[in-house]
């Protein structure tokens, strides 16, 4: 058994007779309010998304996973495919299945594919992965004023907000957690 408050996405938790995987899970403390959890969760059984705010104190039944290490090879009609490092066996995830991992995959990239029952249902990312800005606008000198942003596209088609001094084909460091501009990588 599991806090909600413990719940990361990509966990898989019982519901009824049926397993889910978490998407997505923010933690929310209001004022007087309880604090709260905001979670996505997909049915396994169904593919069905449920979205609800859960007491961070309710207690979830946690199942396992077994992890195996595979590489990215590519992605084709919205199916990932992947393939294992040791048998050479191919599997397809779909987008679905990776939610916003997918901004963040590149080729050749290996990565822990979550399975259960033998059935691969999703990825566990990296911390930080290194991608290219595809394209930002220049920064203008002058705009220094504190902590300024500006909107950019990486490699991936992930639109991010990066400091001012970055620029196009430069190579960034991003939290896979949260989307966020981490560092410029050298």
């Amino acid at each position: 058994m599991k806090e909600a408050q413990e719940l990361r996405p990509g966990h898989v938790v019982k519901m009824g007779n049926d397993l889910a995987v978490v998407m997505t899970a923010v933690y929310f403390k209001g004022g007087r309010n309880a604090a709260v959890m905001r979670m996505k969760l997909r049915n396994l059984s169904n593919g069905s998304i449920i979205e609800n705010a859960y007491k961070a104190q309710d207690k979830f039944d946690f199942i396992p996973l077994k992890k195996k290490q595979m590489q990215f090879l590519y992605e084709s009609d919205g199916r990932y495919t992947f393939m294992d490092q040791e048998t050479y066996d191919q599997i397809e995830l779909s987008k679905e299945d990776l939610g916003d991992n997918v901004y963040f995959l590149k080729d050749e990239m290996v990565i822990d594919v979550s399975t259960i029952e033998g059935r691969p249902i999703g990825v566990v990312m990296p911390i930080y992965v290194d991608l290219k800005i595809g394209y930002t606008e220049p920064g203008n000198k002058g705009d220094s004023s504190g902590h300024v942003l500006k909107p950019a596209t990486l490699e991936s088609g992930y639109q991010i907000q990066v400091p001012l001094f970055c620029n196009i084909g430069e190579t960034i460091r991003v939290d896979t957690r949260s989307g966020e501009y981490v560092e410029r990588v050298k």
